[in-house]
């Protein structure tokens, strides 16, 4: 397996990593992804690990937690070789706190999300959203904080666009708060958004791309169903 730097870091991935979206199938949406309880889980993990992949990736609203905690009991045993990279920022709940990347909202949800995933730090933190009601500089300022209690490595976004990314990047410089090293986004021989306005900045910027989807949500596949 072909390893490589996330983005300006030296944190080395795989060049391929396993989404655990499927993990759990609770919901309306998450239900049609996938099912795999944790004795498949751990079957997948066996089988990526064998082929070298070790980074894998999840969220807090993947089935409302339990893939976090369908993941945690697949690598029982084995978190030191394994790379967990979680996500966090979009609505949990109906509840004026259940949304966002306040400072209030990320400690919470990572204390859940460790506490689920059975480990006492992340790899890699995401923030899945852009939060328009939150000042940048309390996000990153608790980031800062969660990096320095040793809970997160590092840390990156998702679904981002380039002039939200551009402005977090600046005001981390600004402070010498840690810098987005990941930006999760949608990429596919489908949708080539990423290439006309991230892509360029991502490479000036030493951000890396983690590609989600990069089937175009299964039409490349030919087993998409219709009708």
């Amino acid at each position: 397996m072909e390893h490589r730097n996330l983005g300006a870091s030296g944190l080395r991935v795989p060049v391929l990593s396993f989404g655990t979206g499927t993990f759990g199938g609770q919901g309306p949406l998450f239900s049609a992804w996938g099912r795999s309880g944790a004795d498949e889980a751990r079957r997948l993990v066996d089988i990526c690990l064998e082929a070298g992949v070790n980074l894998f990736d999840s969220a807090d609203v993947y089935s409302n937690g339990a893939s976090e905690e369908i993941l945690g009991a697949a690598i029982r045993g084995r978190r030191d070789k394994v790379l967990i990279s979680t996500k966090m920022s979009l609505p949990m709940g109906d509840g004026p706190l259940d949304a966002g990347s306040s400072r209030h909202r990320l400690i919470a949800s990572v204390e859940s999300a460790l506490r689920r995933l059975g480990t006492d730090y992340l790899d890699l933190l995401q923030l899945h959203a852009f939060d328009a009601f939150t000042p940048i500089e309390e996000v990153l300022s608790t980031l800062d904080t969660l990096v320095r209690a040793g809970k997160l490595r590092y840390v990156g976004v998702s679904n981002f666009a380039g002039w939200q990314l551009m402005k977090s990047l600046s005001i981390a410089d600004r402070h010498g708060w840690p810098r987005h090293v990941a930006h999760q986004v949608y990429y596919s021989l489908l949708g080539r958004d990423y290439e006309w306005e991230l892509m360029p900045l991502a490479r000036d910027q030493g951000v890396g791309a983690l590609v989600w989807s990069p089937l175009g949500w299964g039409r490349l596949t030919g087993k998409i169903r219709r009708g």
